[in-house]
């Protein structure tokens, strides 16, 4: 696999080894995120500690892995644009956070040679991402 979008779930997945994560995670060539996947994955691990799932050692661990996977992807930043597409009209129902992760995958593709493989554990995702003609991996 050249190249896909990862969005939060699969970031997630691997950062707290959980079952089922990304088979393909070590063929994509070029991992493409949202600054959104930051947030959203720090503060679930925030989250967790909170609720007694991680202790201080394992949180700090966590985000330090968090941190160093997103540095090696790329990242696009929630502009205008973005949010402009993200609040458009999408083929089936999304979230927020779901139309901002879609939006920016979409637009990134555009402006490359192709969409990128849309990788997600999200179910809505991944089937309004097909619509659009994304291949999607994770679901």
């Amino acid at each position: 696999m050249v190249s896909a979008y990862i969005d939060s779930s699969v970031l997630l997945r691997v950062v707290l080894t959980q079952p089922d994560r990304l088979a393909e995670w070590s063929t994509i060539e070029l991992m493409v995120t949202s600054a959104l996947t930051e947030v959203e994955c720090l503060r679930t691990l925030d989250r967790r500690r909170r609720q007694g799932l991680l202790d201080d050692q394992e949180l700090a661990d966590r985000r330090g892995l968090t941190i160093r996977l997103i540095e090696r992807m790329e990242r696009v930043d929630i502009s205008g644009v973005v949010l402009r597409r993200a609040a458009e009209p999408f083929p089936t129902p999304l979230g927020t956070l779901d139309a901002i992760h879609l939006a920016t995958a979409l637009l990134w593709g555009q402006s490359r040679s192709g969409l990128p493989a849309l990788a997600t554990h999200n179910v809505e995702l991944a089937t309004a991402g097909r619509a659009l003609g994304f291949a999607t991996v994770g679901t």
